[in-house]
């Protein structure tokens, strides 16, 4: 593969199943036993933003004691030896794709240690938990939420996405359901624009489809297999 000169990589909950990290939605529609619905929309954090607060609490305790699997590690060796332009989107609001040693990782739905404050509409590192109310360290306002990207609001970076899909010439899409959008469509724009397209899933996607070739399996152990190739290893 020494003729790539542009990739462009999506990752997805499946990424970090492996490190213990529950997918976003269960078969039975909830996430971590509570509807979307009540968690993970605008309208649900306005009924009840002490439930909001509590939840997201729990998911950024979750986060700080994962720790990066293969695939992460993989993509992070990929980020660092890729001669060419490589960018990493990813749906998941964890930072392993960070501590895997991944660089200028795009976390289009968020981040679960950052928040959000809704009065001066600064962006702050945070480990620690807002369901008591602290303040904004730029404003001192107790006006901050979670800064991920709930269902309908608008993805981050989309323009920098569709640029860099634009000028692809492989997108790798590791770990997703195919399902949620925009990033489900992100296949079909690679692929009108003339680029390779490869899945790596544990399972066929709802676009498995739409891609050039799929591979099945672990991430853990498809994803190092694929870098391998890449770097001519």
């Amino acid at each position: 593969m020494t003729s790539l000169q542009r990739i462009v990589i999506l990752t997805g909950a499946g990424v970090s199943a492996e490190s213990g990290l529950r997918t976003f939605r269960a078969e039975d529609g909830l996430w971590e036993g509570h509807p979307v619905e009540e968690v993970a929309t605008p309208e649900g954090f306005a009924r009840d933003p002490d439930l909001v607060q509590r939840f997201y609490d729990e998911r950024r305790a979750q986060v700080i004691a994962a720790q990066p699997n293969a695939a992460h590690i993989a993509l992070g060796r990929l980020s660092g030896e890729f001669a060419g332009e490589l960018l990493l989107v990813t749906q998941n609001i964890d930072d392993l794709h960070e501590r895997g040693g991944a660089r200028d990782v795009l976390h289009m739905h968020g981040q679960a240690l950052r928040v959000w404050c809704q009065s001066c509409d600064a962006r702050h590192d945070w480990r620690g938990t807002l369901r008591d109310g602290p303040q904004c360290p730029s404003c001192g306002a107790v006006a901050m939420r979670p800064d991920i990207v709930w269902f309908g609001e608008m993805p981050y970076q989309m323009e920098r996405i569709f640029d860099a899909l634009a000028r692809a010439d492989l997108f790798v899409s590791i770990g997703t359901s195919g399902a949620v959008y925009p990033a489900a469509g992100f296949v079909a724009q690679a692929s009108q624009a003339g680029a390779r397209t490869l899945e790596l899933n544990l399972e066929p996607s709802q676009g498995s489809r739409f891609f050039d070739e799929t591979q099945l399996g672990p991430a853990s152990e498809l994803v190092p297999a694929w870098v391998e190739e890449v770097l001519g290893g």
